[in-house]
């Protein structure tokens, strides 16, 4: 009879209310496992479509996977999503960061750089709905990473969409509306497809979206290349490596300049053997001479020994003393005869490793941060004149910024190059990305980039962002080829900011008028 009665009280009505509240609380659990799952899977897609992988294809994919993750739900949750999507980009793009220095750094950034995701995922929700839905989601985007690339400490425009777009069909209109006008295309195609897959009667005006931004990147590779002013010149760009990986490699500088020195005088004996056509100029990296060439007589003998073997100035990337404590980090041009003239200092230095923010907090917080430099930021437009051409000096990291590399472009600059440090980053995937950056500088502002590294990858870029010539990690090797300096501006150059701070006005009315429409409601509620 107990046992009757049991049953009878589990088939009863609160029995089966119990069942189907615990079969609804485990449905809401996996739901909500799911979209978790589907928001780091679009960030992992995003991941994939930047080098070394370079599976273009997967960005707009993974923004459409995100788009649909975040329709239907709460600010709240969008939020929260979008924060889960960004950690599922960032983690795996940026382990560069910690790899000698320990994981902290590493997720620290991470986490930092994915509230951009949950911001942009805050927005969403709302504009699904709207008329031109793509349009405005990827005016948002393109805000989110404006600001992104200013703030904090300068910004960090590194995992910027257009940077993993250098193998993709839309690299070519970099030249027209730029590095945030590239990701506004690829956040708009992946909105249309997004919008495409959950409606089924907006399928054919979305798939037609699709196809315009297709045919848009076609007609840009159709385009013919204008005439330019100059022939091309001759150059050569001198890997010397480093002794050693991490981030004591510059406790030997003496072997890093000597590296450099070796590798030039090798290259000269091959010009007076007639093996290889003698340049304008030499490229070296930065750091190629981290002894200081104006206090160090011997330095400076060094780097002019190289330079009158090869009979032409070498730009020659060094740590110069201030005499108060802090350093700059300058690029020099050396002429076999006259020695250093012009430099430029690198103007965008990196925060916690070229200068520490907050000094006393970050010391306490990880024992690497006292290693951070104390160098001064320098000013000017980046441009010197070697072997008879302007060129931007754009040192490493700066190549992720927008401004510096248009700023030196319109000063009149015919050649990019990209002195550039690795080896303290080891065998990572930070100079196959670095590279990418430098491709879609070369279409944005239709020039050849050279790219020099201490210890790879060093490469010749093709003013189409092919790279004609490249260099393996850690070891030493010279490039040589020629290359056309130009000094036509591209659209994109000429316009510079404006359309990016556009989809930034763009969002601030927007958000205006939705304040608007929600005091109007308050309103009418009340009375």
């Amino acid at each position: 009879m107990s046992t009757l009665l049991s049953r009878a009280h589990e088939d009863g009505p609160e029995g089966r209310g119990s069942r189907n509240g615990w079969a609804m609380a485990t449905r809401v659990v996996a739901v909500s496992s799911a979209r978790v799952g589907a928001a780091v899977a679009s960030g992992y897609l995003l991941y994939l479509s930047f080098p070394p992988r370079g599976w273009w294809f997967l960005a707009p994919i993974g923004i459409a996977v995100l788009i649909v993750t975040l329709r239907g739900r709460s600010i709240r949750k969008a939020v929260g999503f979008g924060y889960v999507a960004g950690l599922g980009f960032f983690v795996p793009l940026l382990p560069w960061v910690g790899v000698y220095v320990g994981a902290l750094p590493w997720l620290a950034l991470s986490a930092a750089q994915a509230v951009a995701f949950a911001v942009f995922a805050a927005f969403v929700p709302t504009m699904v709905g709207l008329r031109w839905a793509p349009v405005w989601i990827a005016c948002t985007w393109t805000a989110v990473e404006a600001v992104r690339a200013r703030v904090p400490f300068g910004g960090f425009p590194w995992g910027r969409l257009a940077f993993g777009q250098a193998d993709g069909p839309l690299l070519p209109l970099a030249s027209w509306v730029g590095a945030p006008g590239l990701s506004f295309v690829v956040v708009a195609v992946g909105a249309a497809l997004a919008g495409a897959v959950v409606s089924a009667a907006a399928l054919r005006w979305r798939a037609f979206a699709v196809l315009a931004a297709m045919a848009i990147a076609s007609a840009a590779v159709m385009v013919p290349a204008a005439a330019h002013d100059k022939p091309g010149i001759t150059v050569a760009v001198v890997q010397g490596n480093v002794p050693r990986l991490g981030l004591d490699f510059n406790a030997q500088r003496r072997a890093v300049l000597d590296n450099h020195v070796r590798a030039t005088v090798e290259l000269a004996a091959k010009v007076a053997a007639g093996e290889l056509s003698r340049p304008a100029f030499v490229v070296w990296p930065e750091n190629s001479s981290d002894v200081d060439p104006y206090r160090n007589a011997d330095a400076a003998a060094q780097i002019t020994t190289a330079a009158r073997a090869v009979g032409v100035p070498i730009l020659v990337g060094a740590v110069v003393s201030n005499g108060d404590g802090t350093t700059r980090n300058s690029v020099i041009v050396w002429d076999p005869r006259t020695g250093p003239g012009q430099t430029s200092d690198k103007r965008q230095l990196v925060p916690f490793g070229e200068y520490l923010p907050l000094r006393g907090l970050m010391t306490k917080l990880s024992p690497y941060a006292a290693q951070a430099g104390r160098f001064v930021a320098g000013t000017g437009s980046g441009v010197v004149t070697i072997g008879g051409v302007p060129i931007a000096v754009t040192t490493c990291y700066e190549v992720a910024f927008d401004r510096l590399v248009r700023q030196s472009v319109r000063a009149g600059a015919k050649i990019i190059t990209v002195p550039t440090n690795n080896a303290t980053f080891g065998r990572t995937n930070m100079t196959y990305q670095q590279l990418a950056m430098s491709r879609v500088r070369a279409v944005e502002h239709d020039r050849a980039v050279l790219v020099a590294a201490t210890s790879g990858v060093s490469a010749v870029i093709t003013a189409d962002g092919r790279v004609e010539q490249r260099t393996r990690l850690f070891t030493a090797d010279v490039l040589v080829t020629r290359v056309e300096p130009r000094s036509d501006l591209t659209v994109a150059t000429r316009l510079g900011a404006g359309p990016e701070w556009g989809t930034v006005a763009a969002i601030a009315i927007f958000l205006l008028g939705a304040t608007r429409r929600r005091l109007t409601v308050r309103r009418g509620g009340a009375s």
